[in-house]
C-alpha cells in the first residue's frame, strides 16, 4: 500500500470550486473519489489533502459527504492542511513533511505552482503525478527529470486521454499509417469556467496550457520517436473574456511544424483551445482530424451516441467512459473508466517501484506519460506562449 497526499482542493480533486459545487461533468470530482475507492480496495492507506485556504474545508467535507460518501458508501476520512482557520500558500511544505520516500503526491493546482510543489515532494523521495501541463517551461521540466533520477522519484503527467479507449485505438491505428501530414485539433469549455478559474486565468496561465495540452500530448504520444516539433507560431482571439473582467485570451491556436524522422519531411499540426463556448449538450467539445501518409483518423470525442435527458439537468451527451458516476448496487462502479485509470495505473506503478519489481526507466517506454517522455509537449506549449508574447513570432 501507499500513502497519498492530494495537492489542490478544487474541481478535479473534490468537485468543489471557488464558486461552490461544480456544475460541470465533474461534480463529484475525480482524484479524491478515486483515492477513497483505492483505499477501500487496500491499495492506498493514508490520504491527506492540502490547499491554500483551510477555511474551505468544512464546505468541502460537506460536499464530499453528499456526493461521495452518501451515494457510494465510501469512507471519506482525510487529513487536511492547513487548519480550518488558516490561509497558507506554503501549506504544501508542512503537509509534505509528514510524508516520506515511496509515498505519492498528486498535484492539481494552478499551473504556475506545479514546479515548486513537485520539487518539494520529489526531494522527499515521493512519487509525483502532476496534472497537465506538468510545468510551464522546458527548463523546469528538465529539472524535474533530474530530480526524478536523484531521488528515485517516479514523476508522471496526468493526461487521461492516453487511457481513453477511442484515443488509444486511434493511436495504434495511426502508428500504422505512416508519417504525419496534417492535424487539426479543437477543445473548448464554456464561459462559466472563467469564473471557476478566475484566480489564475490570464494571470498565471492560459487556455492553451490548460486545454491544448491534451492534443499536444496525444501527438507526442502517437509520433514518439517518429517525429519532432521544430517550429511553433501562435495566434489568439480576444474580447469576450476581457468583457467579463478576466484578462486573458478567448482562444489560442498553435500552428506547429513537425519534422518526420528519418525522412526530414514536415507536417503541420494546428491545435486550438477556447473557453468562451456557450452552454451545450457537453461540457467540453473535443475533436481532432489527423492525416498521415497512409490514411486518416477523425474523432469527435464529445459525442459517442449516448444522450440523456432529465427534469433536473436537462439534455446532455454523456460519457461514462471518462467517469461513471452512476452507482451500481449502491457502490462506485467507475474503476474501468479512463479518468479513474490515469490515477490507478500511476498508483500501481509506484507500488511496483517501491517493491523493487520495476525501475524508473521501465516507465519511459510504452503508454506511461513519464517526465522523460513528455518534454516535447512542454516545449510546444512554452513556445506558443513565447510566440504570443512576441507578436506571433
Amino acid at each position: 500500500m501507499v500513502n497519498v497526499l492530494m495537492c489542490g482542493t478544487g474541481e478535479y480533486t473534490t468537485g468543489f470550486t471557488a464558486v461552490g459545487a461544480s456544475k460541470s461533468d465533474k461534480g463529484a470530482g475525480v482524484v479524491a473519489l478515486t483515492m477513497f475507492d483505492l483505499r477501500e480496495k487496500g491499495i492506498v492507506e493514508r490520504i491527506a489533502m492540502v490547499g491554500v485556504n483551510g477555511k474551505k474545508f468544512p464546505q468541502i467535507r460537506e460536499h464530499m459527504a453528499r456526493l461521495i460518501e452518501k451515494p457510494y458508501g465510501l469512507d471519506i476520512t482525510c487529513e487536511t492542511f492547513p487548519s480550518d482557520t488558516t490561509v497558507d500558500p506554503l501549506a504544501y511544505v508542512a503537509a509534505a513533511s509528514t510524508f516520506g520516500p515511496g509515498d505519492v503526491a498528486i498535484i492539481f493546482t494552478p499551473d504556475d505552482t506545479h514546479f515548486d510543489i513537485a520539487k518539494c515532494c520529489a526531494e522527499r523521495g515521493m512519487h509525483v503525478l502532476v496534472t497537465k501541463p506538468i510545468v510551464k517551461t522546458l527548463e523546469d521540466h528538465i529539472e524535474l527529470s533530474r530530480l526524478s533520477k536523484v531521488h528515485n522519484s517516479l514523476i508522471g503527467v496526468e493526461v487521461h486521454k492516453r487511457y481513453d479507449p477511442l484515443y488509444s485505438d486511434a493511436k495504434d491505428r495511426l502508428q500504422l499509417l505512416g508519417p504525419l501530414q496534417y492535424m487539426s485539433a479543437y477543445m473548448s469549455q464554456p464561459k462559466a469556467q472563467l469564473a471557476t478559474f478566475a484566480a489564475w486565468a490570464g494571470k498565471s496561465s492560459d487556455i492553451s496550457y490548460y486545454l491544448n495540452s491534451h492534443h499536444v500530448d496525444f501527438t507526442e504520444w502517437v509520433f514518439h520517436g517518429r517525429a519532432r516539433p521544430v517550429r511553433v507560431v501562435a495566434h489568439s482571439s480576444v474580447g469576450v473574456a476581457q468583457s467579463l473582467g478576466v484578462p486573458t485570451e478567448d482562444s489560442i491556436t498553435l500552428t506547429t511544424t513537425w519534422e518526420n524522422v528519418p525522412s526530414g519531411n514536415v507536417g503541420t499540426a494546428v491545435y486550438t483551445a477556447s473557453w468562451i463556448a456557450p452552454p451545450s449538450d457537453v461540457h467540453s467539445q473535443q475533436r481532432f482530424f489527423l492525416q498521415c501518409g497512409g490514411g486518416e483518423v477523425n474523432i469527435d470525442q464529445a459525442h459517442r451516441g449516448f444522450t440523456c435527458s432529465t427534469d433536473e439537468k436537462g439534455f446532455a451527451s454523456v460519457n461514462p467512459l471518462f467517469m461513471k458516476y452512476t452507482p451500481k448496487g449502491g457502490k462506485f462502479a467507475g474503476q474501468g473508466t479512463y479518468g479513474y485509470r490515469s490515477f490507478s495505473v500511476f498508483i500501481e506503478a509506484c507500488v511496483e517501484v517501491n517493491e523493487g519489481r520495476k525501475k524508473l526507466e521501465d516507465f519511459d517506454e510504452g503508454e506511461f506519460p513519464s517526465v522523460n517522455t513528455t518534454m516535447q509537449g512542454t516545449a510546444i506549449l512554452e513556445a506558443g506562449r513565447k510566440s504570443l508574447d512576441n507578436d506571433n513570432a
